[in-house]
């Protein structure tokens, strides 16, 4: 079970500062632990449930995952059908005191559409229940964190759930999230300003992870197959292979988790190069007690774009 580390920012007023103890706040997977992190500081103890190094998709829990699960505080999830195991999870956890916050409250979600394109902005809120179906996410795509202005939105969700479950650092959470977010808008910014010149441009990633982040920047996204885990068939590689042509791009962009050998085919048979846009599902243990990883990840993430779109 996790132990309760002492709060960074307690009460002025507690009198026995030694007993005032922080959160243990368990979060799902590697942008939720970024940002959970990033708001948390010194005010709370964060544990990701997914191993930095497996995405969702690939998780099993484990008789320990639920004993941890059991003794929290909170837990943060992305949630729009990311975490589609986790219902159970926490049904089984049997913790009633259990905070559960969802970072993408409020957040204007896409609507999911499998085979290549997707369509109708919606805003999401609790009316919307992230189940998934089969070899797919829930209606909506739940990608929103490769999206700088609706990871700040995130943020804020986080903000006010942890203010909410922990009151003697709300300051702590508050000044943390407000640093974070500008850091996040700056970036908006900066991105904004070297993609307009690609203002329509169509690139190609191995699955279906960008819409958020196209749709941000005024780009179009194709993707081979819908989750990472799925096999293309040779409808969907004949699909990509005309749009590469029509759209004269220079590279395709792979995953680093991936190395899937029929996208790696196909960009030789094209006569194009491959290239790495990381959307963050997975990292190191190391980078997912960094926040500043965020950052540095989507900037090499848009060189790489900028490469693989050409002139």
């Amino acid at each position: 079970m996790l132990g309760l580390v002492a709060c960074g920012a307690p009460s002025v007023n507690n009198t026995d500062a030694t007993e005032d103890k922080g959160l243990t706040v368990i979060t799902t997977f590697l942008p939720i632990t970024l940002f959970t992190e990033a708001v948390a500081g010194d005010c709370a103890d964060v544990t990701a449930l997914i191993p930095p190094n497996l995405g969702p998709h690939d998780f099993q829990a484990t008789p320990s995952d639920l004993t941890d699960l059991s003794g929290a505080n909170v837990l943060v999830k992305n949630g729009l059908g990311m975490e589609e195991f986790l219902d159970d999870l926490i049904s089984s956890a049997d913790n009633k005191d259990l905070v559960v916050i969802d970072s993408s409250k409020g957040v204007e979600t896409i609507k999911a559409a499998a085979g290549g394109g997707h369509d109708d902005h919606d805003d999401h809120d609790d009316d919307h229940h992230d189940h998934g179906h089969g070899h797919s996410h829930g209606e909506y795509d739940p990608h929103i964190w490769l999206d700088p202005v609706r990871a700040a939105q995130q943020v804020e969700n986080i903000r006010d759930g942890l203010v909410k479950a922990d009151p003697s650092c709300a300051e702590g959470y508050k000044n943390n999230a407000e640093q974070f977010t500008a850091k996040l808008n700056e970036l908006n910014t900066e991105f904004t300003a070297k993609l307009k010149p690609y203002t329509g441009k169509t690139f190609v990633a191995f699955h279906d992870f960008a819409t958020y982040f196209a749709s941000r920047y005024a780009l179009k996204a194709e993707f081979l197959v819908d989750l990472p885990e799925m096999n293309p068939s040779p409808t969907d590689l004949q699909r990509v292979a005309a749009q590469v042509k029509k759209s004269g791009l220079k590279a395709l962009l792979t995953e680093p988790q991936e190395g899937n050998r029929s996208f790696n085919a196909l960009a030789k048979d094209l006569g194009v190069n491959i290239v790495e846009f990381n959307p963050l599902e997975t990292g190191s243990a190391e980078s997912a007690k960094v926040p500043g990883t965020y950052f540095e990840v989507m900037r090499s993430n848009v060189n790489n774009l900028v490469k693989a779109i050409g002139d």
